[in-house]
């Protein structure tokens, strides 16, 4: 089973969030069932990736960077969170209490340790803050992990 991690950015605008669903989920599609995704589940690329592997009949394996992680999202993306989480096949809590950058890195890094692939909804620059997409995509190429980019040509966070 291949095992696919995403890592990308969150607040995406909704053209943009249209674009990287369907770009995602053409990636996915010849797997099928044969995958096993992980995500974080956060609002954005994470759980646009966690719906594109269920609705594919793929299990997925939600991970969680600490204890506080879902008060930390914003407050309507926590019904998802919750759905999302609800249907997981499996699912992987870190030693962290509260949904700090340290948490969120390690959460990164615990994807890229797990999987055979890391899909990046990423505009290649620099991590706002510690634990970032751009440092989870550095991460995996230190790991030598294909790492696939996924950014609408002239999108805009």
């Amino acid at each position: 089973m291949r095992r696919i991690a995403i890592t990308g950015h969150r607040g995406l605008p909704p053209a943009v969030e249209r674009e990287v669903d369907a770009a995602l989920r053409a990636h996915l599609a010849p797997l099928g069932g044969g995958l096993i995704g992980l995500s974080c589940l956060a609002d954005g690329a994470d759980s646009l990736f966690a719906r594109a592997v269920i609705e594919a009949g793929a299990d997925l394996e939600a991970v969680v960077p600490a204890e506080r992680y879902r008060d930390g999202l914003p407050p309507e993306h926590r019904p998802v969170y919750d759905e999302l989480l609800a249907r997981a096949a499996l699912v992987h809590h870190l030693p962290y209490t509260d949904s700090t950058p340290q948490a969120h890195l390690e959460a990164g890094r615990h994807l890229v340790d797990h999987c055979d692939e890391l899909l990046a909804v990423w505009d290649g620059r620099a991590a706002r803050g510690l634990g970032g997409t751009a440092d989870i995509v550095a991460y995996a190429q230190e790991c030598d992990r294909p790492v696939v980019v996924f950014w609408p040509d002239g999108a805009m966070r």
